[in-house]
């Protein structure tokens, strides 16, 4: 059994999936997770699918050096994004992992760095530099989202007694 960084508050009525050093960038699986977080089951494989096909971006908020500017990232209420088609498709096969439940809710997800992996690059002149890559943890907490019953409205107390002289006479004797 692997330990989680967080407990769901109810366990019996929320599922976890996991993956370790997944070889998939860290800062782009960063921004699509922070992305799809607080969504719906439904609503998340459809933006993470749509995010393969370029229909909807993925904001680059934190980890945005460098990132050019799309007309998608209006919706986020940001100016970067990107659409990272690796990052997206492994979160999607997270999800299928999860339970295929429509009330499900992603209430916490977390992305850490894993140990790079090298290879290597050869330059000129004999020379030899690393060739490293940045794969990650990938870790989520669905739970089924709680439904809202409405307050019973309370019946309004019209006693003829209340407010009047007689109840300041009342309460005096």
């Amino acid at each position: 059994m692997v330990r989680y960084s967080l407990d769901p508050e109810n366990p019996t009525k929320s599922c976890k999936s996991r993956g370790s050093s997944l070889r998939v960038h860290f800062k782009n699986t960063c921004e699509t997770a922070q992305a799809i977080k607080g969504m719906h089951i439904r609503k998340a494989t459809k933006y993470l699918k749509d995010a393969t096909l370029q229909k909807q971006c993925v904001p680059f908020r934190r980890y945005n050096g460098g990132v050019g500017r799309c007309a998608q990232a209006k919706q986020w209420g940001w100016t970067q994004g990107r659409w990272p088609k690796n990052s997206a498709e492994f979160l999607l096969h997270m999800l299928k992992n999860g339970l295929d439940v429509d009330s499900l809710v992603i209430e916490y997800i977390q992305v850490n760095k894993a140990p790079k992996m090298r290879r290597r690059t050869y330059r000129a002149h004999g020379r030899i530099n690393p060739y490293m890559s940045s794969p990650c943890h990938i870790e989520m907490i669905l739970t089924e989202k709680e439904q809202i019953v409405p307050k019973p409205e309370e019946e309004v107390n019209k006693n003829l007694w209340h407010g009047s002289k007689f109840s300041i006479k009342i309460n005096v004797i």
